[in-house]
């Protein structure tokens, strides 16, 4: 049994010394290489999101300010008017008539108040000729102001009207899209009904939430209104996504910081305004806003060097003499999907594996030589 084990052995010598004097070459090891890269600090800008929704600068609710009969709908719903175009019409019968009611009523007074006037001036020369007594002449005055005050009562009657009866034809108080519309011909309304909206949408605010702690960095405790106007001015533009994720045409800026946080939730309200001039923007639609913020000399790595462990995340540091080593480091997203920014476990000058870091076990070697050269 020995000895045929000995002639198995001289047998895959022989095997192996017949390939290598044909010619054939025997597989070599083969070392596995790594991408790495030298962590260095850079300058970046991280966008911020927010979700917002979109509100017309003058949107307004329009309600009759009479009470009657609708009896025409002069607009459509989505269509665009016009500052004064006429939107809805109230049947102004009873209207007119209580205008023709008080310019009767304001006749009537006139005159009286003419009665009034000759009776005092009467009285006023009987006592300047001692006739009348000082009595009848006061007399003659109160009733001259008396009827002077219903007058001017009758008048502001007769105003009040016209307002009314001007009420019965409601136009728009802005430019804009009309809204819904409720109502239909021949309703009943009174003051208070929503007839419909009308959205003033050549300027749009998309109205969203800032955390108190950005506010901070922002705008300085104890600024005055006219340095918070000043840092507002210079903040940079800001992006408006479309929920299916375009982008909207028209850059915006942040327009208004409410002076109130909102003490559930930690945040301010907070409003940047978009240009509308081609009405690509409607109110109600909800989106997102997208700040620009730069961020200055800070250590930005691939996210593929990143391993998750749970809620741990680590790195592979490759030491000097080419082995790895696994470092935690906390990060924060950018949001461009590619990389990470670090806030601790790095330093400058660290080499890194980017490219195969799920692979890598504790202290193996990860860097070797080009064949030829020798390592350094």
């Amino acid at each position: 049994m020995k000895k045929q084990s000995i002639k198995w052995v001289l047998a895959l010598g022989t095997i192996v010394g017949g390939l290598v004097s044909c010619g054939l070459d025997v597989p070599k090891e083969v070392h596995t290489s790594f991408e790495t890269m030298i962590v260095k600090k850079q300058d970046i800008e991280v966008p911020i999101k927010f979700s917002a929704k979109m509100k017309g600068q003058t949107d307004v609710t329009i309600t009759p300010q009479v009470s009657g009969q609708l009896v025409k709908i002069c607009v459509t719903e989505g269509q665009l008017v016009k500052k004064g175009q006429t939107l809805f019409v109230i049947d102004s019968r009873n209207a007119q008539l209580n205008l023709e009611s008080a310019q009767a009523n304001l006749q009537a007074a006139l005159a009286s108040e003419n009665s009034a006037r000759l009776e005092y001036e009467s009285n006023k020369n009987l006592f300047e000729k001692k006739i009348v007594s000082q009595y009848m002449l006061d007399n003659a005055e109160n009733t001259y102001k008396q009827a002077k005050a219903t007058v001017a009562q009758a008048r502001a009657s007769v105003n009040n009207a016209k307002v009314n009866l001007g009420f019965c034809t409601i136009t728009a108080p802005v430019t804009g899209l009309i809204g819904e519309i409720p109502v239909r011909t021949g309703d009943q309304v009174s003051l208070g009904t929503q007839l419909t909206m009308v959205s003033g949408n050549l300027q749009m605010d998309a109205e969203f939430s800032l955390p108190e702690t950005l506010v901070e960095k922002m705008v300085s405790a104890g600024a005055k209104a006219s340095d918070r106007a000043k840092i507002m001015a210079s903040l940079p533009e800001v992006t408006f996504l479309m929920k299916n994720g375009t982008e909207y045409t028209h850059k915006g800026r942040i327009s208004s910081l409410t002076g109130m946080v909102n003490a559930t939730t930690g945040t301010i309200s907070c409003k940047a305004t978009f240009p509308n001039p081609d009405g690509q923007l409607f109110s109600g639609i909800q989106g997102t806003v997208v700040m620009p913020n730069a961020q200055k000399n800070v250590i930005v790595i691939p996210q593929t060097a990143v391993v998750k462990l749970q809620s741990r995340q680590q790195v592979y540091k490759v030491k000097a003499d080419s082995t790895a080593t696994a470092i935690e480091v906390k990060t924060e997203d950018i949001g461009n999907g590619q990389d990470f920014i670090v806030t601790s476990g790095l330093n400058v000058g660290d080499k890194i594996i980017t490219i195969g870091a799920n692979n890598v076990q504790e202290g193996q070697r990860v860097l070797f030589p080009e064949e030829g050269k020798s390592e350094k």
